[in-house]
């Protein structure tokens, strides 16, 4: 209670004997070590700064040099080509002695040894990271020039990094040609198209390429030379933060507890662990003592995205939201039966330990005051239209108590949901699993803070889940995090009788309970945002699949890629729930890029409908499935190679649409391209990003992943993990009220397709 302590750390009174000073000790202490606390992190930043600054080398290099120069000047070997004896003739000015002007002449050609030496190593190993190639070739047939390549890449990449060590070195994200990304483009809609659609497609295709695309092209290519990535910070901002509709279902995913374990029954407790051990997290991001994570173990991907993972809040706007992040945060908010409370987790100089937070959350379980007026449903506000939102909180959110309380909402670590009710992973009862979905994706409408960057979740029976903001950052950074929040839970362990271990050395401070006055004015605002809420949650048809007949173990034997294998199982799905094909979205990420995200890989392709009608068609041999089975997920493996080195489709397309939109001018290929709908959105939620997590010893902490709502009104959103060796979970999204699509019904016909395919190869 830092804050309430300070406002009365000094305060007096005026009597007639005088002026009667009080002084508060124990409040002077916290503010004191607030500003400590707040002191050291900046000088940590400054030192973090500093070694990622001269990152792949290091302050050592220096001292070497140093070493080396100096023994040279005392042999008389003079390594400066003269450098050093015009030093020291500049030094005479100042009428220092020779020994002294020595010195001075050491150490500052040292010092432009090693700044040059620095920028070499940085701009050689940046020029070695543009090379991609190796992406193609088999790892067991490595051409000459990969192999070398590789071994440059491993000289270069220095050790110990810090988690943005990184970030200078790593190249800028290409402009893919005109030419090719018309070409890339043509093939891809043309399994899609009949003959004389295809044939006005590529009559639009080069009218754009010879006309209008050239000056859109030369516009983009200039912005890549000025920004660090051409398409991030557009694809931010036009992409979510323009967005008006709600970002509930819409735009915010989920993600689930480990399935096989459920280490304590006590929410308080297990809240407690999990809080803990992502503080923890935050505190390696803050320190940047997180490791990079790199491809293969030699290639590093970006980290920038780790940056916001906390202290982050969506604040709504009427033409555009923008995100907030603060530098630090010594508080998380915790939400419980409809009343909002503000919980320290720094006191006295330290971070509270598990024991002192499950005594805080368990005051607020077993608070029994009721909920002010309309602060219950007070969240659906960001569940809602943003442009209502926008004008509630200018209008009844910017003074008094109102503005405090939800400043400490938007500038908490994060929120905290103790939900009253127990939800379960039943592996047997797909009831339960899905309704543990709909309460991660959306809940009740307005029990979850949709704008905090994420949203952790307890429920009353300890089961735990989440739920993610989509703009800061993409689903591996939340994975990330959650992997190791899981991992280091597992190993903080519980009591026998379900507590947290450790005991209190000094009493935490209380819960603050935030404060509301709220007008009839706004409570109705608030109603209407859930109104909306609620139609919108309403309409999510949300199935999870748990496929335990067989995994990435019999899929490797099959010679493809698991991912490849699951893209064809789900192109076979949708043609037999649909009886056609459609375009297909596939999320694949460019952080081997600077600040790079995402890029789409088009799974619908000519190999890929080759295979499914072979499937569909009983003349066909089982061999000659196989064979375009296999043709297919090397197909599109090569797309999803494409995607990730920068050889895209879609950003490229979409950026040059950005710039015809600034320049006023009106591209029908263009406007056609991004009108198209996804009706098959998938996405691969990745896992084992942190060698603290071994399935192999601890089977029972594997994760059922996470998933999101429907991209398009008639369409799928399909999520899955491919955990372990015998188990794939997907997460199918579809909306209740399309009468051609139904959730359930496709998770049955996957089945149904996996079990077909698997049938191949034992029949072979």
């Amino acid at each position: 209670m830092a804050e309430a302590h300070s406002a009365v750390a000094f305060s007096f009174t005026v009597t007639p004997e005088g002026v009667d000073v009080s002084v508060n000790h124990e409040a002077l202490k916290a503010v004191w070590y607030s500003g400590l606390r707040s002191w050291k992190k900046r000088i940590g930043r400054m030192k973090n700064g500093f070694m990622n600054g001269v990152y792949p080398a290091s302050p050592v290099h220096w001292f070497v040099t140093l070493a080396v120069v100096l023994g040279c000047s005392l042999l008389d070997i003079d390594i400066s080509f003269g450098w050093m004896r015009s030093i020291q003739s500049l030094s005479r000015v100042f009428q220092a002695n020779e020994p002294l002007n020595a010195c001075v002449a050491v150490v500052m050609f040292t010092t432009v040894l090693w700044i040059i030496m620095i920028v070499t190593l940085r701009y050689t190993l940046k020029l070695l990271l543009t090379y991609t190639r190796w992406m193609y070739e088999p790892r067991k047939k490595m051409s000459l020039v990969t192999k070398i390549w590789l071994g440059l890449v491993s000289l270069f990449v220095g050790r110990k990094p810090l988690l943005y060590s990184y970030q200078g070195s790593l190249p800028k994200l290409p402009v893919p040609s005109l030419d090719d990304t018309m070409s890339r483009y043509l093939r891809s809609v043309r399994p899609l198209l009949s003959d004389e659609k295809y044939r006005r497609m590529e009559s639009l295709v080069e009218e754009f390429r010879n006309g209008l695309g050239r000056k859109l092209q030369r516009y983009l290519v200039l912005k890549s030379w000025w920004s660090t990535n051409y398409v991030s910070d557009w694809w931010e901002e036009y992409v979510y933060l323009r967005g008006r509709s709600p970002i509930m279902v819409n735009s915010n995913f989920y993600g689930m507890d480990a399935v096989m374990q459920q280490p304590t029954t006590i929410q308080a407790a297990r809240a407690a662990n999990v809080v803990y051990a992502m503080l923890q997290f935050r505190r390696v991001v803050d320190r940047e003592e997180l490791r990079p994570i790199m491809l293969n173990k030699t290639v590093p991907l970006c980290s920038w995205q780790y940056e916001r993972q906390f202290n982050t809040t969506r604040i709504p706007g009427i033409d555009t939201d923008t995100l907030m992040h603060w530098k630090d945060s010594t508080h998380i908010v915790v939400y419980h039966r409809g009343r909002y409370f503000k919980v320290y987790i720094y006191y006295r100089h330290q971070l509270l330990t598990p024991a002192q937070i499950e005594h805080m959350l368990q005051q607020i379980v077993d608070d029994c005051q009721t909920p002010m007026v309309g602060e219950e449903h007070l969240a659906a506000l960001t569940a809602g239209d943003r442009i209502l939102w926008a004008k509630a909180r200018a209008t009844h959110f910017s003074r008094g108590v109102n503005k405090t309380s939800l400043d400490a909402i938007e500038k908490a670590a994060f929120v905290l949901i103790l939900d009253d009710e127990p939800r379960d992973i039943a592996t047997n009862d797909s009831e339960k699993l899905d309704d543990f979905g709909h309460a991660m994706l959306h809940g009740k409408g307005y029990d979850r803070w949709f704008d905090k960057s994420f949203t952790l979740v307890v429920c009353s029976n300890g089961r735990v889940g989440f739920n993610a903001e989509h703009s800061w950052a993409d689903a591996p950074i939340m994975g990330h995090l959650w992997e190791t929040t899981l991992a280091d839970e597992f190993e903080l362990g519980y009591t026998d009788d379900g507590h947290t271990k450790g005991q209190m050395k000094f009493m935490p401070p209380k819960p603050v309970r935030l404060q509301w006055e709220l007008s009839k004015e706004c409570q109705g605002v608030i109603e209407t945002s859930l109104c909306v809420a609620r139609d919108l949650l309403s309409d999510v048809d949300l199935h999870l699949l748990i496929h335990d007949q067989y995994g990435k173990g019999f899929i490797k034997k099959c010679s493809i890629s698991p991912d490849a294998y699951i893209q064809m199982a789900l192109q076979l799905t949708y043609y037999r729930d649909a009886g056609k094909f459609c375009l297909t979205y596939e999320a694949s990420m460019t952080r081997m890029f600077r600040e790079g995200r995402t890029e789409t890989i088009r799974s619908c392709t000519l190999q890929s409908c080759a295979f499914v009608k072979a499937m569909e068609d009983p003349r066909t041999t089982t061999k000659e499935r196989i064979r375009l089975l296999q043709a297919a997920g090397e197909t599109h493996q090569d797309s999803c190679r494409d995607a990730m080195t920068g050889r895209g489709i879609d950003r490229h397309l979409f950026c040059l649409y950005v710039v015809s939109k600034y320049l006023g001018t009106e591209s029908p290929f263009l406007k056609e391209v991004l009108s198209e709908p996804w009706r098959l959105s998938t996405s691969q939620t990745p896992h084992q990003q942190t060698d603290k997590l071994d399935l192999t010893r601890n089977p029972e902490m594997i994760s059922a992943g996470g998933g999101f709502g429907p991209v398009a009104d008639d369409g799928y959103g399909v999520s899955y993990i491919i955990a372990g060796e015998d188990v794939i979970f997907f997460h199918i999204s579809s909306k209740k009220s399309c009468p051609l699509t139904n959730s359930t019904q496709f998770g049955n016909i996957l089945v149904k397709a996996l079990s077909d395919m698997k049938q191949l190869f034992v029949d072979l």
